[in-house]
């Protein structure tokens, strides 16, 4: 790791070790990184630089209102493709808090995100998108228990091909 040195005024660094403690860091360092990683995050979407995303989109919507369970429900399956996973929360009689992960080109899950968020019912939409390369690979993963293998039908290779998500910075 390679170490730099910033010159602060004494506002500034006071007003960021304060924003430090409110966050829980331990030091300056670990939040300078942070920092820089949003900035360069943030760039390389705005820039179209990021062709893969994992990303979290949540929103509160109200079920009883004309069908929309259902719609959100429908979309969802349509861009089975994109969703990791969803969780769905009961927030009261009417209110429902959804969060949605998803994997996927980011134009793709951007559009997704916007046409649920700007679904009549939906409120409080809100999408955060992390750049990721998706890395095709074929390699062992550890040592697998007898209770996790069925003999009768596993493969004698056990590099399959199988995907991993790594975000870029």
């Amino acid at each position: 790791m390679e170490r730099v040195t910033i010159s602060l005024d004494e506002d500034l660094l006071t007003a960021f070790d304060d924003h430090l403690r409110r966050k829980g860091y331990e030091n300056r360092s670990e939040a300078i990184r942070d920092l820089v990683r949003r900035c360069l995050e943030e760039d390389r979407l705005a820039e179209g630089q990021a062709d893969h995303v994992v990303a979290c989109l949540s929103y509160v919507y109200n079920h009883e209102l004309r069908e929309l369970a259902r719609r959100l429900t429908s979309a969802q399956h349509r861009h089975h493709d994109l969703m990791l996973s969803t969780l769905h929360v009961h927030l009261d009689h009417d209110n429902c808090l959804e969060v949605v992960l998803l994997q996927g080109h980011t134009p793709e899950v951007r559009t997704f995100a916007e046409t649920t968020i700007a679904e009549t019912g939906v409120r409080h939409g809100n999408l955060h998108l992390v750049p990721a390369e998706m890395v095709h690979s074929r390699h062992r993963h550890g040592q697998r228990e007898s209770h996790d293998i069925d003999r009768d039908t596993a493969p004698d290779d056990d590099h399959r091909p199988h995907r991993h998500t790594r975000p870029t910075t």
